[in-house]
């Protein structure tokens, strides 16, 4: 009866009732033809629904455990949104740009029939949603075999793709591939700041991959034992990611570390890294100051440079010149002029700051302190009238006053530029699909009771899908910060006793501020005492 049904839908006749049957064979014998017109649209209509199957399945937003459910609805509801969404986009498209709106309607619907050519649910694979392309814009495939590939070199680039895609899918910020004998490679993502195994392959499997990065990254694939350095980008239907890659020889082979450099800036900002209202409002006020030097400190890996851009992001970059000096540029920024540390080149950060100097600077961003040239030329141009914000590498705000004072910037000069001093770490979100309220022990309980903490909302972390098991989804920072008032700028001139001080008791104190700090996200259960115990000690 259903099949009755239906071929009397797809021929145009009308539906039979169960009555009616036996007088109306006729009827159906006749219309048993197919009508074309129909056929094509309900085909169309599946393979866009497939298509928009495929979407979610690329997607970063939808989190993993939930794609099944998703991709169930987009199979009905599919085709419908992509036909709004295709025709919103030519439209939206300049009517110069798109030369008619028949041609944009062609070119994107072949584009539509290439993603559904190779998405997975026709039997291609997801690595084709992303393109490797070297410095020049130039396709691995291209580098590899300019355009005729061998069925095991394709099957080597499909695997170099799979490992960068999985690490973007992941939220990696390194990617490292490591030998472990001569027969295995191990390839490991850092997440959230830990190092995660997530592959293991044969050894000439992985040199091939290994040479397949290399190549597209422009270096020296026949060296294997010198530490090389190289670049290359990938493209995405989200958009355009960065990688820098160094490889160095070791014991049984050839190491490589990747970095993912992120492109996107502006989705940071002063509320969403983890700055409470007091301590935004103490930057704020330290960023309209036409002049004077704002400092981030903390060791490699605790945000600073992300912290930067979220100040960065505050600045108004059409009244204020904002140039910045960066090894390497992580974020691009619109309407600012950014200079990418090249020493092969000439191009060192104190070389880079005198140039500056000279072109009419409101904001100047060093993207390190790393030596006594640099220190005192970005302390001098806070000093004349210029915005510095600048980082070190330093475990609390008290080193970093010493780190400079031992690049051989003096007190005066410390006191009269530097203004505000920020040490920070990284600390791991809970993850909100699986965090439980954590089981505390009786003198943890006496320990918060006499401090009256309240910890009826301490969480602890558990583990699910979203999160890979981990129990943590995202990072958040906790932040020291110190203001140089005038009495303290006056100390640090006149008082050659507090550098002695510094010494001996500014890391305790900044660690406990730190401590402080992580304790009100715990509370409030964003983290955990684990993680806090982790990162912070």
């Amino acid at each position: 009866m259903q099949c009755l049904f239906l071929t009397g839908l797809l021929s145009g006749a009308q539906p039979l009732m169960p009555g009616s049957v036996s007088s109306a064979n006729a009827q159906v014998v006749g219309g048993l033809a197919f009508n074309p017109v129909k056929l094509l649209v309900l085909v169309g209509w599946v393979y866009l629904g497939l298509y928009f199957v495929q979407r979610v399945e690329f997607s970063m937003v939808v989190p993993k455990y939930r794609k099944s459910i998703v991709n169930v609805l987009t199979l009905v509801l599919g085709p419908i949104p992509l036909l709004f969404l295709l025709i919103r986009d030519v439209l939206k498209t300049p009517v110069e740009e798109r030369g008619g709106l028949l041609k944009a309607m062609k070119e994107r619907m072949l584009t539509i029939g290439e993603s559904i050519r190779t998405s997975k649910l026709m039997g291609g694979t997801k690595e084709g949603r992303i393109k490797l392309l070297d410095s020049s814009g130039t396709d691995l495939k291209e580098i590899y075999g300019h355009g005729k590939i061998r069925q095991q070199d394709s099957h080597i680039l499909s695997l170099t793709e799979k490992i960068v895609w999985d690490a973007l899918q992941d939220r990696a910020s390194d990617i490292l591939i490591d030998p472990k004998s001569d027969a295995e490679y191990t390839v490991r993502f850092r997440v959230d700041g830990v190092l995660r195994e997530v592959e293991r392959m044969e050894g000439s499997t992985c040199g091939a991959v290994i040479n397949s990065i290399k190549a597209v990254a422009n270096m020296d694939i026949s060296e294997r034992r010198r530490p090389q350095d190289g670049a290359f980008i990938a493209k995405t239907e989200d958009g355009t990611v960065s990688f820098r890659v160094a490889s160095a020889g070791v014991l049984n082979g050839e190491k490589l570390s990747i970095r993912v450099l992120k492109q996107d800036a502006s989705a940071y900002t002063m509320e969403s890294i983890g700055l409470s209202e007091k301590q935004r409002n103490i930057i704020e006020n330290a960023i309209i100051k036409p002049s004077g030097m704002i400092l981030l400190c903390g060791p490699t890996g605790s945000g600073k440079t992300t912290t930067m851009y979220a100040m960065l992001n505050r600045i108004d970059f059409y009244t204020r010149n904002v140039i910045t000096v960066e090894d390497p540029i992580e974020y691009v920024l619109p309407n600012t002029s950014q200079i990418e540390v090249n020493p092969k080149a000439g191009i060192t950060f104190a070389k880079s700051l005198r140039s500056i100097l000279r072109q009419d600077p409101d904001v100047i961003v060093v993207g390190e302190i790393r030596d006594e040239e640099t220190a005192v030329i970005a302390l001098q141009a806070s000093q004349t009238g210029h915005l510095v914000l600048a980082t070190v590498h330093s475990n609390s705000t008290a080193s970093a006053l010493i780190r400079l004072l031992d690049l051989s910037v003096t007190p005066l000069m410390l006191a009269t530029g530097l203004n505000v001093v920020i040490s920070q770490r990284l600390v791991r979100r809970l993850c909100t699909y699986c965090k439980a309220p954590a089981k505390l022990s009786r003198n943890q309980i006496m320990d918060f009771e006499r401090k009256k903490i309240n910890y009826s909302n301490i969480h602890e972390a558990v583990g699910c899908d979203n999160c890979y098991g981990t129990g943590y989804y995202g990072r958040v920072g906790i932040y020291d910060i110190l203001t140089l008032d005038n009495e303290l700028k006056a100390s640090i001139t006149s008082n050659t006793l507090l550098v002695a001080q510094l010494r001996q008791e500014g890391d305790h104190r900044g660690k406990s501020n730190l401590q402080k700090q992580g304790l009100l996200k715990v509370v409030t259960g964003v983290t955990s005492l684990e993680e806090l115990a982790r990162v912070v000690g």
